[in-house]
């Protein structure tokens, strides 16, 4: 019987010195495992889809680096509510399905937390993207549908330039609901500020800068990861935007930005496996240990 099972996919359960991507994952994962271990628990890592796995004989399962969950939704999903009937999820299920669909934006700013200004446009909605470009005031725009990751058909460009993503967007919003979002200049000289909430307090933080002519931050996309001292301003905002969560929260990065009008605002909240950047703060490995035992207790 273990206390914890790590959840990672089959692409990362075993060390691969020869790739440093692989090789930092198991650094990642290893300082979790170790401060488990610090706490007494009895601890394992394991592929989330392993058929043979018996997730009965674990008190909790954690999400570290389950990365392949989008791609195989249709099978993460049913999975999702069998090991919910067995053991412990850290994060919860419901927090996790709230956290996939980014209308949650829209939950945060009802209860004051400022969010970049965000448009959905629903399945079924008969308008082109040229027509719902020309009812907003914004002079360049991003689109990306609400449930999505690592920049999946995301699009910059002008309002007067919205017919050429027609095709894209048409098929799109046949299957999925969609959200518009005025462009947020900031990123291009600032980057997205990452700060890492663990047990409702921010541990530590990073900062994603793009590639030179690019907007995305993610790493799959040429973007690169410095260090970051937050403010107390900034670890306020985090937190403050965590505690409005509707659900327990273990851990969560909180990704902003400065907005165009200067303030911080959610870009989102990542709370299913998001990369936490132990190797910048180690102690925080410590503080999620801590956490999580408190909440088997």
């Amino acid at each position: 019987m273990f206390d914890t099972l790590i959840l990672t996919e089959s692409r990362y359960l075993h060390p691969d010195e020869s790739d440093w991507y692989t090789s930092q994952v198991h650094l990642e994962d290893g300082l979790v495992m170790e401060a488990l271990q610090r706490q007494g628990l009895n601890v394992a890592r394991r592929d989330w889809a392993d058929p043979d796995q018996d997730w009965g004989q674990t008190r909790s399962v954690l999400f570290r680096t389950t990365w392949d969950y989008f791609d195989r939704y249709a099978t993460f999903s049913p999975w999702l509510d069998h090991v919910e009937s067995c053991t412990r999820l850290l994060n919860e299920s419901a927090l996790i399905r709230w956290n996939i669909d980014k209308h949650y934006l829209g939950d945060l700013a009802r209860a004051g937390i400022n969010v970049v200004p965000t448009v959905y446009v629903e399945p079924g909605d008969s308008r082109s993207l040229t027509e719902v470009v020309a009812g907003l005031d914004w002079d360049e725009l991003i689109l990306k549908p609400a449930v999505s990751g690592a920049a999946r058909h995301t699009y910059r460009f002008h309002a007067d330039r919205a017919g050429e993503h027609e095709a894209a967007f048409g098929e799109l919003i046949r299957h999925e609901s969609m959200m518009l979002q005025p462009f947020q200049r900031g990123v291009l000289e600032q980057g997205e500020l990452s700060l890492m909430v663990i047990d409702g307090k921010v541990t530590h933080a990073i900062r994603k800068t793009p590639k030179a002519g690019d907007f995305r931050v993610q790493d799959d996309h040429g973007g690169s990861v410095h260090p970051h001292q937050p403010s107390a301003e900034e670890c306020a905002f985090a937190e403050a935007a965590v505690r409005a969560v509707p659900f327990d929260v273990l851990y969560a990065r909180v990704d902003t930005i400065r907005d165009n009008a200067g303030r911080l605002a959610i870009m989102e909240l990542e709370m299913i496996e998001p990369e936490l950047f132990f190797r910048f703060a180690p102690a925080a490995a410590d503080a999620l240990a801590a956490g999580l035992v408190r909440r088997l207790g």
